[in-house]
């Protein structure tokens, strides 16, 4: 990934909480099948290797899983808030015009060696340590007990684990800290003013300023 030093983010608790935060990644093979790419909710383990260990599952019937086998190597893309930045709102404009329009984004890419799973216990404990993750924050939480047991027995069947300990991640924030302190709070008060849609990228943009504009 092109890495500018302005936009780089080497704390690996950061880009840990992004994964839990977006676990939606993009998981990629460069096989004999040539390049693929699936996208599958991730779970990340921060103790299970130096770098933290992801963990997810897809279906049998997806040849990706026999790629995974075979690989060195595979690439998981996650992204984060992303939004298009216009130029009427920076103070340069007004100064000088000597501006043009970007995209800010935040993304983590993880690199590791697939390890293919069809543990039938393994894969039970991922069901339900992926649905606690996403259901635990809701007044009345399913858990994957709610359904038959005969049922999720030949749901687990059609389904493959992989486990990757990531051996390089890397992460990247590009929230306009390449631009003067009044451009940057042109930005945070532009996509306030989107309201709920542009919050993410104005607190992060604030967050980079070193303190939170108002």
């Amino acid at each position: 990934m092109y890495q500018p030093p302005l936009f780089r983010e080497d704390r690996i608790e950061v880009q840990h909480e992004l994964i839990r935060a977006y676990p939606l990644g993009l998981l990629i093979t460069a096989g004999a099948g040539a390049l693929m790419a699936n996208p599958l909710p991730f779970l990340i383990d921060a103790g299970g290797s130096a770098r933290g260990t992801l963990r997810a599952h897809l279906a049998r019937a997806n040849p990706q899983w026999r790629e995974l086998a075979a690989v060195e190597e595979c690439l998981i893309v996650f992204q984060g808030p992303q939004a298009y930045v216009t130029p009427a709102w920076y103070a340069t404009k007004r100064e000088t015009g000597k501006v043009v329009p970007t995209w800010n984004y935040v993304t983590v890419h993880a690199r590791g060696r697939p390890r293919v799973i069809e543990d039938a216990a393994w894969l039970r404990r991922q069901l339900d340590d992926l649905t606690r993750s996403q259901e635990n924050h809701r007044p009345v939480p399913w858990a994957v007990d709610d359904a038959p047991a005969p049922f999720i027995t030949g749901q687990i069947k059609g389904i493959i684990g992989i486990e990757i300990p990531i051996s390089r991640i890397e992460g990247k924030w590009k929230v306009s800290q390449n631009r003067p302190e009044a451009d940057r709070a042109g930005v945070v008060a532009g996509f306030r003013e989107q309201g709920e849609p542009g919050e993410p990228m104005a607190a992060l943009v604030a967050e980079r300023m070193g303190s939170q504009a108002s």
